[in-house]
């Protein structure tokens, strides 16, 4: 997968209190995902974009779009992908 393809799969980064916390404590980051992708389209497009090994994907449909809460291997690496992308 490309980096066009994956930025068409993962739309932005979703930020509340509630997944700011959930980054240090279950070392989880929550996306906006395209409604039709599937859990291990948006581990690949994870991968694509940022570099990052996800190892887990739980995803729920709201008002605001699907989302992706994605878990990562250690909380440091949830961490630094949270201060890349400007969750932090």
């Amino acid at each position: 997968m490309n980096v066009d393809q994956a930025s068409k799969i993962i739309l932005k980064p979703y930020i509340t209190e509630k997944t700011f916390a959930m980054v240090e404590n279950e070392s989880k980051i929550c996306f906006i995902v395209e409604r039709s992708a599937s859990k291990p389209q948006i581990i690949e497009a994870v991968n694509a974009l940022y570099n990052q090994k996800a190892t887990q994907v739980n995803t729920a449909r709201t008002i605001y779009g699907k989302k992706a809460f994605v878990q990562f291997e250690s909380t440091e690496k949830a961490r630094d992908l949270a201060t890349k992308i400007g969750m932090l």
